[in-house]
């Protein structure tokens, strides 16, 4: 049930929402990057994400969609990777570039001005809404499966056109089933924040409902989702919360 919602500040959070997405990118892609059993096909793809996190401070918005085009590319050459949790990641990400420039239009300048901030907007969305078909697809796939039911589902995609030897192609699945085993705890706190960003996109439009609706959904699928539960305190005029001493020094560790 949706509380009655207070006059709406026209402020958003979405610098901690945008924060919060890297953060979960750089866990989810770069956890194992010094692993040599990282299948060699999209090491490439994890190389280029080393340029993320700079070209994002440094509001390279061209480059950002450029590089993250050029990383999903190379995800959707492999039928296992075509809607994995990492393509889930990069259209995240590109909803937050787009959601970024649209919310702050008058005082940034970036090469998609020409769209206007409804049109880029509405990019956002679209991206926004595919991770979150991506996350609950690749769920519904691996939430209830063992590492061994893991294993024999994604084998015979995952080899498909794998190089090396019989060995390394047993490392390569064991890894990828490491990553999965990893991914499964990590992607509902992906999915609370593709809802906290598709709630942005329902605030900017001023469907103050449908908004807090996602803001709630992001903070059951993550408690400690503080950019939801503070975008959803302004839609209801109660003040915003932040992390105190503790919480900053002792985050709570993920299960």
């Amino acid at each position: 049930m949706i509380p009655a919602i207070a006059k709406p500040i026209r402020a958003l959070i979405l610098t901690m929402t945008a924060l919060v997405v890297i953060s979960l990118i750089y866990a989810s892609l770069h956890y194992r990057k010094e692993n040599r059993s990282v299948d060699p096909r999209v090491a490439v793809a994890r190389k280029l994400y080393e340029g993320y996190n700079h070209l994002a401070a440094q509001n390279d918005f061209a480059r950002v969609i450029g590089l993250l085009d050029s990383i999903e590319g190379i995800y959707h050459r492999y039928p296992h990777y075509y809607n994995s949790f990492e393509t889930g990641v990069l259209e995240n990400n590109r909803a937050v570039v787009y959601l970024t420039i649209a919310l702050s239009y008058d005082s940034i300048s970036s090469p998609f001005h020409h769209l206007g901030p409804d049109s880029l907007m509405g990019l956002g969305e679209a991206a926004v809404r595919n991770s979150i078909y991506i996350y609950e697809r690749w769920m519904a796939g691996y939430s209830d499966k063992n590492d061994k039911e893991i294993s024999d589902y994604i084998k015979e995609s995952f080899i498909e056109g794998l190089p090396g030897s019989s060995a390394d192609e047993i490392a390569y699945l064991k890894n990828r089933v490491e990553e999965i085993r990893v991914a499964k705890k990590e992607t509902p706190r992906r999915l609370s924040v593709s809802y906290t960003n598709l709630g942005i996109v329902y605030r900017y439009r001023e469907d103050y409902h449908s908004a807090a609706a996602c803001y709630q959904k992001a903070f059951e699928l993550w408690e400690d989702n503080l950019s939801a539960e503070n975008n959803l305190n302004i839609l209801l005029g109660r003040p915003i919360r932040k992390r105190n001493f503790i919480q900053k020094m002792f985050p709570k560790p993920k299960n």
